[in-house]
């Protein structure tokens, strides 16, 4: 694939040329580079890049982005982070593609995916999306850059832990339709209230292009404050939820067979009938988001139906493995990548709804950045444990000591400082039959236990 020419590369970002050279990619992780692609020696508080040419050129590269002199196929800038942006900006610049914008306190990453599915089975090959969670002010340029040109749909997740990040995101972003899934008290550290988060969401839609569509979450409490933020930027603005008065509705909702949702939706102008894969009512108001933003930007809404349907987890949010448990098998529930109250709440209630031959185990790891409330917050968590019939909970970090006194002996639980020393409780807890959901703040660490009870390394 023809990304870029180091011309082009150069004309972008005001850079000199060392020699032609065309890329297939953009990296600026050397342990990410493939054969042709651009490496960008980014200078960082830890590291330089540029110590890291020669690892990138044995992988591949077809050239590098540098601000150091090198013998290497190069375009040589003053500072390669604003190269980046440059690069990212010209990317926008050149796409005919329609583009949309992501955020949301809860939901960002799990919407994405499920757009990103919709749009290229409405258009297969030719739909792009930020990978990972690549929603930062690094992240979101180098996604930008990454889109082919010819690509139809351009789908980037944009997050932020202060006030003013996402205005700077969008104006590069520039979306043709900019979605907030939900408003949660999600790095609540760095904000005085809920509704100041609410407020930095709705920056969103500064950047919104002319004509361009705000999708709202119609059941949030915060709804018409996201409206009245968006309506200065927006031609037209479309909320999603399960009530009546939502634009694009769940009119009716049952659990599938095999998990899962059945899903009937009603939008402005059309009705439509799907499965939804995964399980829980976050998945559901994910869905509908996703339906409202395909209809604005002319997708197929019946394939983006049938994508929800075909839709496996995601690694750290909500991906089910099996865990070998002496001659049996147990369910494990992966959504170790992030947390905070509201998705806990949320994956808690997809546990309590599974059948389970023998127990729910909870192993729950410390939500960050939730501010001087976090111990409420934390002791907040002991309703949807019960609420969820949770057999048995396992509680890692200092901080669930709050929600560790909140549930008393009415929920046999144990305390372990991290997530290395979880381990070994889990291990001694699960039992053929069981179903184990894990969850906490990525920093917790709790990846490698789910790693190590599902690889059953030691």
């Amino acid at each position: 694939m023809n990304l870029w020419t180091s011309a082009e590369i150069a004309g972008a970002t005001g850079g000199v040329a060392s020699a032609d050279f065309t890329v297939s990619g953009v990296a600026f992780d050397s342990r990410e580079i493939g054969p042709g692609d651009l490496f960008i020696a980014m200078k960082g508080e830890a590291t330089d890049g540029h110590l890291f040419l020669d690892r990138a050129f044995a992988a591949g590269a077809a050239g590098a982005l540098v601000s150091e002199a090198t013998e290497r196929p190069s375009i040589r800038v003053d500072d390669t982070f604003a190269a980046l942006n440059a690069l990212g900006a010209a990317s926008r610049a050149r796409t005919r593609a329609r583009v949309i914008g992501v955020t949301g306190s809860v939901g960002k990453t799990s919407t994405k995916e499920l757009l990103y599915a919709a749009l290229d089975r409405c258009a297969p090959g030719f739909a792009h999306r930020s990978v990972k969670s690549y929603n930062n002010h690094t992240g979101v340029p180098l996604s930008l850059a990454r889109m082919p040109r010819e690509a139809r749909f351009g789908v980037f997740e944009m997050g932020m832990n202060h006030e003013g990040e996402l205005a700077a995101l969008t104006r590069l972003v520039r979306p043709h339709v900019a979605i907030v899934t939900a408003i949660a008290p999600a790095h609540r550290e760095y904000f005085p209230s809920e509704e100041a988060i609410a407020d930095a969401k709705g920056e969103i839609f500064q950047g919104l292009e002319p004509g361009g569509i705000a999708v709202i979450p119609f059941d949030s409490p915060h709804r018409d404050r996201l409206i009245a933020a968006a309506r200065p930027y927006a031609a037209r603005i479309v909320t999603f939820g399960m009530s009546e008065g939502a634009d694009v509705r769940a009119s009716y909702v049952v659990p599938a067979a095999r998990g899962g949702s059945l899903v009937s939706a009603a939008l402005p102008d059309a009705n439509l009938s799907f499965t939804i894969s995964q399980p829980g009512a976050h998945w559901v108001s994910n869905a509908l988001a996703v339906l409202a933003a395909v209809d604005a930007v002319g997708g197929d809404l019946a394939a983006a139906g049938l994508a929800f349907a075909d839709m496996d987890g995601l690694k750290g949010r909500g991906a089910r493995r099996t865990v070998r448990v002496g001659d049996g098998e147990a369910l494990l529930i992966d959504e170790s990548y992030n947390a905070n109250p509201a998705s806990m709440a949320a994956t808690l209630a997809v546990l309590g709804a599974e059948p389970v031959e023998g127990r729910r185990i909870a192993i729950l790891g410390t939500m960050r950045e939730l501010g001087p409330d976090s111990a409420d917050f934390h002791a907040a968590l002991a309703a949807p444990i019960e609420a969820a019939k949770v057999d048995y909970a396992i509680l890692v970090g200092e901080e669930m000591d709050a929600l560790a006194d909140a549930l008393g002996d009415r929920v046999p639980h144990v305390r372990a400082p991290d997530a290395a020393s979880a381990i070994g409780l889990a291990r001694d807890a699960i039992a053929p039959g069981d179903a184990i959901l894990v969850k906490g703040s990525n920093a917790v660490g709790l990846a490698t236990l789910v790693e190590t009870l599902a690889t059953g390394e030691s």
